[in-house]
């Protein structure tokens, strides 16, 4: 019966723990392997002197994932191509506020914009300033002092902002982008998209050397308008294209015959400009899309 409470109190916390392991190393796989281990190593702790269990597998896990984002950003160095982070498909919002507090930090660009930090400045902005850990129990997650853990959080936000300064989209204008992308990949037809562009819009695909995909980044309008109204409907004219909520932005998975071959997200800029085309093709982070995750926003 014992065992049995301490496994229940563990899963009431796994959503947050996989929630915040999954921002910090950009991998569900990995974030899944990290609550893991944390699960195994709470079963085995001396559970009667812990004050905070909450507060327990939260360090546990955070520390556990640093120990993975730094073998993993050195593997990044290697990674064939350009490296995007694990899409995940996740469950609606109950309101259009959450819709776009979830989208903030969950985001395909968000993910990349946490890529610019250290693995502890990754781990304090993430705790602070996305899950809202005060100063004192972060330098205790962290293992420094609460000085130390303030700087950590500053040079973060120099590097990616305050969360209240990255505005989201309307989910209604993330759609439209979305079917004119659709669109034009279908007809070919890229003149109604190419109104609906930033001048310096991005487009870059994960094929991670295992599909083919393109090896370096697009850039600009007249380029990324070739490639979607030129070569993508060669590519993509058998896939069959389902609507879905990518990392909490209106999205799509590509199939053929019943198999997922890509995932598509979009970026919009604040002028509601589509800024970044965001496509993933490695088959190792596509198997797990067909699971639907609750991601919490704290």
């Amino acid at each position: 019966m014992k065992n049995d409470k301490y496994a229940a109190l563990f899963e009431s916390r796994r959503p947050f723990l996989i929630g915040l392991a999954y921002r910090i190393l950009g991998s569900l796989a990995d974030a899944e392997d990290a609550v893991q281990d944390t699960y195994i190593k709470w079963l085995n702790a001396d559970r009667h002197s812990i004050l905070n269990p909450a507060a327990w597998l939260t360090t546990v896990c955070t520390r556990r994932c640093l120990d993975l984002l730094r073998a993993a950003q050195q593997a990044r160095v290697d990674y064939v191509g350009i490296w995007l982070p694990e899409p995940i498909q996740t469950a609606v919002a109950k309101t259009p506020e959450q819709t776009l507090e979830l989208s903030s930090s969950l985001s395909t660009a968000f993910m990349l914009l946490l890529e610019r930090l250290t693995p502890r400045e990754r781990a304090a902005y993430l705790l602070h300033d996305i899950f809202d850990l005060p100063y004192a129990d972060l330098a205790m997650t962290l293992g420094g002092e609460e000085t130390a853990c303030r700087k950590l959080v500053s040079r973060a936000r120099e590097k990616v902002g305050r969360p209240e300064e990255r505005k989201t989209q309307p989910t209604e204008r993330q759609e439209a982008l979305l079917i004119a992308f659709k669109t034009a990949v279908e007809t070919a037809d890229i003149e109604p998209l190419s109104t609906l562009l930033s001048e310096d819009v991005k487009l870059s695909a994960d094929g991670g050397g295992k599909v083919p995909a393109n090896l370096a980044e697009l850039v600009g309008k007249r380029d990324v308008l070739e490639f979607i109204g030129g070569k993508l409907p060669v590519f993509w004219r058998a896939y069959l294209w389902q609507h879905a909520l990518i990392n909490g932005v209106p999205g799509a998975l590509l199939s053929e015959q019943g198999r997922i071959t890509a995932s598509v997200s979009l970026s919009l800029n604040a002028e509601g400009r589509l800024a970044q085309v965001f496509i993933v093709r490695n088959p190792s982070k596509l198997s797990q899309l067909d699971r639907l995750w609750t991601m919490p926003l704290r």
